[in-house]
């Protein structure tokens, strides 16, 4: 049978043909990694794909000068569109896969991957579930880096992490914006000049929600 914590994953793996359920049990291998441990590399070619049953996978892009930006995450019950991309083309992969959490799931070779693809529609229903959506999460996102200011898009960043204090840093919030740390460190400590937020070592305390909420409106 196909492991419990995979199904309860991955509803969907319900459906699968008995061929495809004993391919799948034969040749899926448990894999786990410490939180932040680098998955995959840019320009690497995946040997498998992974079906994450726990924790969180960040997928993030790399420039040549070192910056970052962060793409989007995979938790359990989701697939990552790119690892899959890079697989049924036979392309290197084009992110950085990252370890947010401790992670653990199951990592299927490459010929079986294809396979599954190839023949079996609940795996292909699996496989291409979020992947309208993710394409929308990074127009948004390409979107957002191309045409709003960044006091804005920091603004509404803040924002989204809720109330008080939070802990960040300013090469965290780069790396999800986009931007190099030295444009992040110089807003916040405007936003601190104008009483928006307080600054401490790894921490952003935001005080007035209205004028970032205003800010955010604005830009």
């Amino acid at each position: 049978m196909i492991e419990p914590t995979l199904l309860d994953a991955f509803p969907i793996l319900h459906d699968l043909d008995p061929d495809a359920v004993r391919r799948l049990t034969a040749e899926a291998q448990p894999v786990a990694a410490p939180a932040g441990s680098i998955l995959a590399r840019p320009g690497e070619a995946l040997p498998h794909f992974v079906l994450l049953t726990r924790g969180t996978v960040k997928v993030r892009g790399l420039s040549q000068g070192g910056r970052e930006i962060v793409l989007y995450r995979v938790t359990p019950g989701e697939t990552c569109v790119l690892s899959a991309a890079a697989l049924l083309g036979d392309l290197a992969l084009g992110a950085e896969l990252v370890a947010e959490t401790d992670i653990a799931g199951f990592a299927l070779p490459q010929a079986l991957f294809n396979r599954l693809t190839a023949e079996s529609t609940a795996f292909r229903k699996l496989i291409f579930a979020t992947l309208a959506t993710r394409l929308s999460d990074i127009v948004a996102l390409l979107e957002d880096v191309a045409f709003r200011r960044i006091d804005a898009r920091l603004a509404a960043y803040l924002l989204g992490k809720g109330t008080g204090s939070q802990a960040l840093t300013h090469q965290e919030i780069a790396a999800e914006l986009g931007t190099a740390r030295e444009v992040v460190s110089r807003q916040l400590k405007e936003f601190e000049r104008r009483g928006w937020v307080r600054l401490a070592r790894g921490e952003v305390e935001i005080r007035d929600r209205d004028a970032l909420s205003q800010l955010d409106a604005q830009g």
